[in-house]
């Protein structure tokens, strides 16, 4: 763990003197929190206050690993950045916040992320990784470094209206996130925040666990969420925590584990649909909004434009004639979907109609094509006019 730290300043012994009353902490476990080294992977909604919370308590070293710019719809829960920061680089947004937080800490900003080339040096610089990301291939890629690296890794997850945290620690006899999910779900099987919302109140309880969590690893008091799985529903204010095992057969951290290294290919498609099936060539897998606008006023009888977006995007902007099917509702309305008519399906920015579009073409409806881009792209190159968000 951390290497020993010098004494603490007198500014400092004020700064922390809230935790220097408590028995558990005091000055020699403030000292080692000085002394210690997390990574917080994801400046976004458990990203933010999960480093929030660790810069406050005085970790010495802050890492933040994101690629990402901020965007409008983050300000709801991503209480590092503000109006300000739109369009800026979240770890350079996140820098600044924390290091107005705190100045007696050091931040380390990463912007290229986490990635397959770069991941089991990043973490051997580390004492603890906090996993605040929302995507399974990152996940699965986050877990595979930390065990490889033997670091603990602080597992975070937010749907909606439920949240769960765990601590990650195989090298300490505790399971890893494959013993807990050893495969990713189908493609298009579970949404994303951006498919299927999110409270942003739920990313401030998650992420603030997840930081309690790294503390009492870093400085070795109370007992942690090694084999255990905390799951809190803010719908019902229910806190349940589930025992974990470690899978002696895991392929990370089992007894035999096959898992030797990182490699681009286990994790670039862990969630990326299965290569599609062959394209007709009047119905390719994905079409522009131009050739989609010329397909629908050339052949209207034979074009059908689907709308997979929630009611409340509706409000802000649609396309006329579109048919209104939520993605979660596809699944249902497969039976009362056209195979005669040419389907054009379109979302916010092309994600989920992407789903969508895969997931009709495995269910025998080989006439449906993507609108790449989605209504973002229509308000630019199509109707200027047009409300955006």
């Amino acid at each position: 763990m951390p290497d020993p730290a010098p004494p603490l300043s007198a500014a400092e012994l004020v700064r922390y003197s809230r935790h220097l009353l408590l028995d558990e902490i005091g000055v020699a476990g403030q000292q080692r929190l000085a002394a210690a080294r997390v990574l917080v992977i994801g400046a976004g909604g458990l990203g933010s206050p999960a480093a929030l919370y660790l810069a406050a308590a005085g970790v010495g070293t802050l890492g933040i690993a994101d690629f990402d710019a901020v965007e409008e719809h983050n300000l709801q829960r991503q209480l590092l950045h503000d109006s300000a920061s739109v369009g800026e680089a979240k770890t350079t947004s996140a820098a600044r916040r924390l290091r107005a937080a705190n100045p007696f800490i050091r931040i380390v900003e990463h912007p290229e992320g986490v990635t397959v080339a770069n991941a089991l040096e990043l973490f051997g610089k580390y004492d603890v990784i906090v996993d605040g990301t929302d995507s399974f291939a990152t996940r699965y890629l986050n877990n595979d470094a930390a065990v490889l690296a033997r670091r603990p890794l602080v597992y975070g997850s937010i749907f909606k209206f439920e949240g769960q945290v765990t601590l990650f620690e195989p090298a300490q006899g505790g399971p890893c996130y494959r013993c807990l999910f050893p495969e990713p779900p189908l493609p298009g099987s579970i949404p994303n925040c951006g498919e299927a919302g999110v409270l942003g109140a739920l990313c401030g309880v998650i992420g603030s666990w997840q930081a309690l969590e790294a503390i009492k690893r870093i400085v070795g008091f109370g007992e942690s969420l090694r084999g255990r799985l905390l799951i809190y529903d803010s719908l019902t204010q229910n806190v349940r925590s589930l025992r974990m095992n470690r899978n002696p057969h895991c392929i990370a951290c089992g007894d035999r584990p096959s898992l030797q290294g990182l490699s681009e290919k286990n994790y670039a498609a862990e969630c990326i649909p299965p290569p599609a099936m062959k394209e007709p060539e009047d119905y390719p897998l994905e079409l522009s909004v131009i050739e989609a606008r010329h397909r629908l006023e050339t052949a209207p009888e034979q074009t059908l434009l689907i709308d997979v977006r929630e009611p409340y995007e509706l409000e802000i902007c649609r396309i006329p004639g579109a048919v209104h099917i939520p993605m979660r509702q596809i699944p249902e309305r497969l039976g009362t979907l056209p195979k005669d008519r040419h389907l054009l399906i379109h979302c916010h920015a092309g994600g989920r109609s992407l789903r969508v579009t895969e997931y009709l073409r495995a269910h025998g409806y080989p006439a449906v094509s993507n609108v790449a881009g989605g209504i973002t792209a229509w308000a630019e190159q199509i109707d200027p006019t047009m409300q955006r968000y």
